[in-house]
């Protein structure tokens, strides 16, 4: 489990040890906080994250809902670079 700013997230794919805790805690802003998912990958040596959603939450549409993960990292991340994706976890409240 990884804890960043009073939300948990599980690590549920990892490629290429694309994973690095101090880069995407450097990266992490609150703008993240709505989204479901996060997909960081390598591009040049800099860590880019971008949010996903499931469809169940109100700001998904096409350009980040979760299915289309696959389709984000083939065509808009560098060839065969190395990525993570992280899937936050709810409150069991």
């Amino acid at each position: 489990m990884i804890e960043i700013d009073n939300n948990k997230y599980k690590l549920i794919e990892e490629y290429k040890d694309g994973y690095d805790f101090d880069a995407f805690k450097e990266k992490y802003t609150e703008y993240f906080e709505p989204y479901d998912y996060i997909i960081g990958d390598w591009s040049y040596g800099k860590l880019r994250l971008k949010g996903f959603c499931t469809k169940l939450n109100k700001i998904c549409n096409k350009i980040n809902d979760i299915k289309f993960k696959d389709d984000y990292i083939k065509n808009l991340c560098s060839y065969d670079c190395s990525y993570f994706i992280l899937e936050k976890l709810k409150d069991k409240n």
